[in-house]
């Protein structure tokens, strides 16, 4: 099993940055694409990045450019960097681990989830 465990998140001004960091338990963290979703109040949870087993990064539009997708499977950790933060990417993030080694964009494909932690930007 992999158990996701995400940190980093806060409070952050319009144009700034964070990076969300997750740390998954198990041997086989790098055997498995792993992922960043993220949800709105009132809004369906939404994929934010994927990163395969070979390293390979897809990123839904809205974050291309800005955002970043990292792995360390040494330290069994996916990371999130973000900048230039924008209101609209307010919601709680979520990392997850999929069922195959390709990430894709879809919540289905991911089998084991964390917690989620709360990015808030004001505006």
């Amino acid at each position: 099993q992999v158990q996701p465990v995400e940190s980093g998140g806060g409070l952050v001004q319009a144009g700034g940055s964070l990076r969300l960091s997750c740390a998954a338990s198990g041997r086989t963290f790098s055997s498995y694409a792993m992922g960043w979703f993220r949800q709105a109040p009132g809004k369906e949870r939404e994929f934010v990045a994927g990163i395969s087993w070979s390293g390979g990064r897809i990123y839904a539009d809205s974050v291309k450019g800005r955002f970043t997708i990292s792995r360390d499977n040494a330290r069994n950790t996916l990371y999130l960097q973000m900048n230039s933060l924008k209101p609209e990417d307010t919601a709680l993030y979520y990392c997850a681990k999929a069922r195959g080694v390709v990430a894709t964009t879809t919540p289905a494909s991911y089998d084991y989830w964390g917690q989620g932690t709360q990015v808030t930007v004001s505006s």
